[in-house]
């Protein structure tokens, strides 16, 4: 039977946003709804355990695999940008860690013009969405977080006692205990939920296409390349893929909409001919629509770590005794799904303030039992020590990079400048971060587990040290958002409802839409704001169509007051 080529809604990028508003907007089989992903399905059995991350980062078929432009503020390196390509997105190929960001952000979103954003106003979207396994073990649970939904939250299954000892070497800091940084309070250490069930990866697709794919009325289309939208004039109307070397043209009856990232959407806005005039021209694409603030606003966190030398062997390590244990956790894993392969790494961190003056905790810790080796890509290390990592963003940088076209080929990887550092601010905030960091590791819990701090070592003191060594080692820790901003202003590209300025039909759904980078991994917003597009979505079709009886998935925020 031929596929067919007419659709209700055509979403391109089948990662954490896409699987969800291919599931929402089928649920009910009244649409026609078509997921199209770049990379392949997500069978590779290292996406499904926990500790597979490092295989699935390396890899160049799961993994997009960009690098920045060089850097001018971090020594004029490129810089190395790990992004899922399969479905799932990234959600497939990260370090599963639960955070949802700080009140105050969905505030602000929401006190720049943004209505419906604020925290209020998502919080009902974040219960929808989960199925957390601790509601009950956690401080006024059932007020922050919901049972029922597909994306599973659990606990870890297995905590190395590294974590434990930084637990307390932060209470021996002056940090609070926190047992859920997604509820009433989440300054403080502590251990981080996973999105992970029966110590499997619990990423979009499997939480969100699981179910769906057998739907009739549901098409997925793997190892298809989005090209760009095509438009009637400013109206979208399908869009153009490339499979196999040949070009495929979808018809869209009610929408398209765009959830390649905040990398991918960009791109095929300006492929499509929306965006900033100059960029259009040049490279010869006809201009649709100009959008000035299109691929700019690019906003991420940058990590500086500290690696010390262990002398209890708790870590993980390639030497002779690691891969011995290795391999007994291997059968753990494969007859139990126990063990330390059910582990995301990144057990423990915290959130805290650079100074007592912030209102918000603006740190983020995560702490990894293995020295770092640049996301994975070098090895060597992990045969020569036996080391911890503690790594520190600052969560709320003033910089702001861009993403351009490198070519008018969709082929091409985009043109990413992060512009990190940009600020006199995003710098001392990171250098307040390290020393608070290095503040925990030398806390009696942690002093007693170290041989010595293996980098940036004992000589880096003064604050130019400091200085010196965070533009040189600083790096991504996944979490690009900003570049088809949602506003009013001049620069935003997508209204409240997510639709694109200026066009008709056409929406973006993704973390690109976020106007300011969130408190927290950005993972769990993006699947949230998914979830909030797929009631406006539907919505906005039901009065186009005059659906009659038609009720939204999700009731009023209002009707969570009190529960």
């Amino acid at each position: 039977m031929s596929q067919p080529t007419s659709f209700d809604f055509i979403i391109a990028g089948g990662g954490s946003a896409g699987c969800v508003l291919a599931n929402r907007l089928s649920a009910s089989g009244k649409w026609q709804v078509c997921l199209i992903e770049a990379g392949p399905a997500d069978r590779n059995p290292f996406i499904h355990m926990p500790a597979g991350l490092i295989p699935v980062v390396r890899s160049k078929v799961l993994n997009w695999r960009f690098w920045t432009e060089a850097e001018p503020n971090c020594g004029n390196r490129p810089m190395f940008w790990p992004r899922g390509r399969t479905l799932g997105g990234s959600s497939s190929i990260n370090a599963m860690c639960y955070i949802r960001g700080h009140a105050w952000d969905y505030d602000h979103w929401a006190s720049l013009g943004n209505e419906g954003w604020a925290y209020r106003d998502v919080l009902p979207y974040f219960r929808r969405m989960e199925n957390f396994e601790a509601i009950d073990k956690v401080d006024d649970g059932r007020s922050f977080h919901g049972v029922d939904g597909p994306l599973n939250v659990a606990e870890p299954r297995h905590v190395n006692p590294l974590m434990h000892a930084f637990l307390a070497a932060g209470q021996q800091a002056g940090h609070p205990l926190t047992d859920d940084f997604n509820g009433a309070q989440q300054e403080g250490v502590g251990l981080y939920h996973t999105m992970q069930k029966s110590g499997q990866r619990c990423s979009n697709a499997r939480a969100y296409l699981t179910a769906a794919k057998g739907r009739d009325n549901l098409t997925i289309i793997t190892d298809a390349h989005a090209a760009r939208v095509l438009f009637d004039g400013k109206r979208a109307v399908g869009l153009r893929y490339v499979k196999d070397g040949r070009i495929h043209d979808l018809k869209a009856r009610s929408e398209v909409i765009l959830s390649a990232g905040a990398l991918g959407s960009p791109q095929l806005l300006l492929l499509s001919g929306i965006g900033p005039k100059t960029e259009l021209a040049r490279h010869a694409i006809a201009q649709v629509h100009e959008l000035p603030g299109v691929g700019e606003n690019l906003q991420d966190h940058l990590d500086i770590h500290i690696t010390m030398r262990e002398k209890t062997r708790h870590s993980i390590s390639l030497r002779p005794l690691g891969v011995l244990k290795a391999a007994v956790n291997l059968v753990r894993y494969l007859l139990f799904r126990r063990g330390e392969l059910t582990s995301n790494f990144a057990q423990a961190g915290g959130f805290i303030k650079s100074d007592a003056a912030q209102a918000i905790p603006d740190l983020q810790w995560h702490l990894v039992p293995f020295v770092y080796a640049h996301h994975g890509q070098k090895l060597a290390p992990l045969f020569k020590h036996y080391a911890y990592t503690l790594m520190t963003c600052f969560l709320r940088p003033e910089s702001r990079g861009r993403i351009r076209l490198r070519d008018a080929d969709p082929k091409s990887p985009p043109l990413i400048e992060a512009n990190y550092l940009a600020t006199e601010r995003d710098m001392d905030a990171l250098v307040k971060g390290f020393r608070k960091a290095r503040e925990v590791l030398n806390m009696p819990a942690m002093a007693k587990h170290a041989v010595d701090e293996l980098e940036p070592g004992r000589a880096v003191q003064s604050d130019e040290q400091i200085r010196a060594y965070i533009r040189a080692k600083s790096e991504t820790v996944y979490h690009p958002v900003g570049t088809c901003k949602m506003g009013r202003d001049a620069a935003a590209v997508v209204d409240s409802r997510l639709r694109v300025h200026g066009v008709e039909r056409l929406r973006v759904v993704d973390a690109s839409v976020m106007p300011t980078l969130i408190g927290g991994n950005t993972n769990a917003p993006t699947t949230m704001i998914a979830e909030r597009a797929a009631d406006l979505i539907l919505q906005d079709a039901a009065l186009e169509r005059s659906v009659p009886n038609y009720r939204p998935v999700m009731a009023p925020a209002e009707a969570f007051a009190g529960k």
